[in-house]
This record gives C-alpha cells, structure tokens and sequence, in this order.
C-alpha cells in the first residue's frame, strides 16, 4: 500500500525534502560568488560552516532513504541531499592538499626551522597541532584567556576620539612580542573590538596585541587612515612597554582595508621598526582595481575608492598611487605572509600573487597563500576550516618573524 502524506512516512519525506533543499540552497553559494552585497554573507558562510552542511545533507539523506523505495519525494530529497553533500564537501576534499601546499610555501620561502617548529616566540608549544580539528567546527576555537583594556585613549585627531583596545597574556610578566591589529570595513566602518576573538587568541599565545583605530571616510579622506595609524604605531613605542610588550618585536596585521594599512605601514617609513606583517585579503594595487572591478563587484569598488579619496582615479592618480602597497615593493620589507582567497570578488587573489612576486624580486620574504574554497572575509567564522588553516600557518609565521631573526635578514627597518 502506498503511504500517504499523512503517514509517518509521508512526513519523514515531507521533512527531508524541505531539509535536503534548505541545505542545497545554502551549498551552493560554496560555488556561485554573491552577486551583490546583500547576498555577500552567504557566500562567505556557506564554506565556513560547511562542516554543518555536510552533517545535515547526510541526516536529511538518511532520512529520506528510509522511505526512497516507496515515495517520490523521498527519492527527491535523496537525491537533493547528495548534491548538497558534494557542495558541502568540496572545502574537506582539497583541504590536505591546500595545507600540503601552504606548508612547502612556508618552508620554500623561510627555509626550514627545526629548531623553532614545535615553539611560539615565548618557548610554549603551539596551541593548534594541526591545521583543522574537526571537533573545533562545531564546539569552536578555544581562544584561551587574558587581560583586556577597553577603550584606552590614542588621541582625538581633528576632534575624533580614538582608543586602542589591549589584550595581554593571562600570565602578568614579558616581555612579550607585540601584535597591532588593524580593522577592515572599506575604510569606512569598524572599531578597534572587531575581530576580538583573533586578538584573544593571540593573546593566548604569548603576544600583547593593541588593537588599534583610525578616522573613517568620507568624514575623513586618504590620508588621514594611514597618518592614525603610524601615530598608533607611535603610541604603542611609548607605551607598549608598559603593558609588558616587546616594542623590539612588532608584527601588524590588518584585515581588508586595515591590511592596506598595516601593508603601507610596515612599508613606509614610520615610528616603529615593523618585524613582519600580515594581510587578510588586503588591497594592494587601488589603481588596477578602480580600473579593472571585480565582476561580479558586490561592494563597488569603484564608490568605495572615490569615497576614501574624495574624487576618482582620473581626478586623483597620484593619491591613488601613492595609496597602493605594491608600489612599496622594490625594495626590501619586513617578511610579509599574504592570506588570500581564490573566491574573493572585493580584492581579487591575482593583487595577493602579484603583491608576492614583487616583494620577492625586490628581496622581501613573502609567503603567499590561497585558500581555493573561501571567499572575502572568511575568518568572520573563526571555527571554520578556512580560518582554522590561516591560525595554524599564521601562528607559526609569527614564530619564525618574531623569534628567528634570520627571516628578516635584509630588511633594514626590521
């Protein structure tokens, strides 16, 4: 007898249908780039959480074969399942290869330092062994504890309140290595509390981090960001002494917009000898970028641009110019490791390659690394498989950088 829809198995198929088809419809922004910026958080989701996705496409299937033999719908949602299961799989299938890789990058670029494999820059272990656990997609990243100061006063640049936040080690002592950390958000947005778990978690390992803040367009034009940050920079010499920091011994990392900083930073003449710095999918050549946007372009790159600068590229071409890092590349700057995404629609990974290249003929240790599965932004999910990759490399270019001095050998502002 053939079950009907109000029968258990009726509503056994009913629900891995609509399961099946809510896990596909999330799957598949792992493959199509958000069109517009709207629909820009699906595609930077759908891979970070794709370990839940895969969990659901094997219930919904599952569910669903139970009754395959009998009900249309069920195989339909059995079929709908396993495609969302490929989908949701492709971030797992080429993870090996893709830390496989990044790993040869490191080690071709650094050389091979056994000596500092196993160790942080304060002689503890590293706190992530591999470059995924499973277990951290669902219970998340253990950030590990600390000392946080919120709201530190930086200045008030033309009447504009700036602080810092500082995250130091749960353990009062030091020296300790000095991370500042620059916020994104098109040059227009953020606070110096974004991305509070990566400063945690940096803290946790042994590195003061002064999270730090800038004056936002259009209020404020270029260069007004950069100058904030160098008189950060300025601050933390002073004053980083007396949050236990080693003022010796300084990485930048920015993310976005505030990689383009930290870039520029470490590259231009400033306050603070700059030992290494990192940049999350960071923009690197704004004169390319305003002539050859991104398709699709869900931030438009082009109003952002003209929104920091106050005029477009015909208008300004110097400004725009003496904005873009990789015209700092020549010559020899603080070893740089360039986190990039294959999928990324808002700075593409062709400016990370052609930042790398640059650096390297110009005597730069540059360690460039593209995560194929992830889009923009993708360490907003700080459990995901994409950031779990970028904190194990990430964890072990600070060692080296901060730690072995070999690396910035060449490097006089180092």
């Amino acid at each position: 007898m053939m079950p009907t829809f109000g029968s258990p198995a009726g509503i056994r198929s009913i629900v891995a249908l609509a399961v099946s088809v809510a896990t596909l419809a999330l799957a598949i922004w792992i493959v199509i780039p958000a069109p517009t910026y709207f629909l820009l958080r699906l595609s930077v989701g759908a891979p970070e959480v794709s370990a839940w996705l895969v969990l659901s496409a094997l219930l919904s299937g599952a569910l669903a074969a139970v009754d395959a033999s009998a009900l249309r719908h069920s195989r339909l949602a059995l079929l709908v399942a396993m495609a969302a299961l490929v989908l949701a799989s492709i971030p797992f299938a080429s993870f090996a290869d893709t830390a496989a890789r990044f790993q040869s990058a490191m080690d071709l670029t650094l050389g091979a330092d056994p000596g500092r494999s196993t160790a942080r820059p304060n002689g503890l272990p590293f706190l992530r062994s591999q470059p995924l656990a499973v277990t951290d997609l669902f219970s998340g990243v253990p950030t590990g504890t600390g000392r946080v100061s919120r709201g530190v006063p930086l200045g008030d640049p033309g009447g504009t309140p700036l602080t810092v936040d500082v995250y130091q080690p749960a353990t009062p002592g030091g020296p300790y290595p000095i991370v500042v950390q620059v916020y994104g958000g098109a040059w227009q947005r953020g606070a110096p509390g974004d991305h509070g778990k990566a400063a945690r978690w940096l803290a946790s390992h042994g590195y003061v981090v002064f999270a730090i803040d800038y004056r936002h367009a259009p209020q404020w034009r270029w260069p007004s960001q950069l100058l904030d940050v160098q008189a950060a920079l300025a601050w933390v010499k002073d004053n980083g002494v007396g949050y236990e920091g080693d003022t010796t011994r300084v990485a930048l990392i920015g993310r976005s917009a505030g990689a383009h900083l930290a870039m520029l930073a470490a590259y231009r003449p400033g306050p603070l000898a700059i030992r290494a710095v990192v940049s999350y999918y960071g923009p690197v050549d704004l004169v390319d970028a305003y002539r050859h946007p991104p398709r699709p372009d869900p931030l438009r790159i082009r109003s952002v641009q003209d929104t920091l600068f106050g005029g477009t590229l015909e208008q300004l071409p110097e400004r725009y110019r003496e904005a873009s890092p990789i015209e700092y590349a020549d010559a020899p700057r603080p070893p740089t490791l360039l986190l990039y995404a294959a999928r990324d629609h808002i700075v593409e990974r062709r400016y990370g390659r052609q930042l790398a290249e640059r650096l390297a003929k110009g005597g730069t240790k540059a360690v460039y690394l593209e995560i194929p599965w992830a889009d923009h932004a993708f360490d907003e999910v700080f459990n995901g498989p994409s950031n779990q990759l970028a904190l194990y490399f990430l964890e072990r270019f600070l060692a080296r950088a901060l730690d072995g001095r070999a690396i910035t050998e060449g490097c006089p502002a180092c």
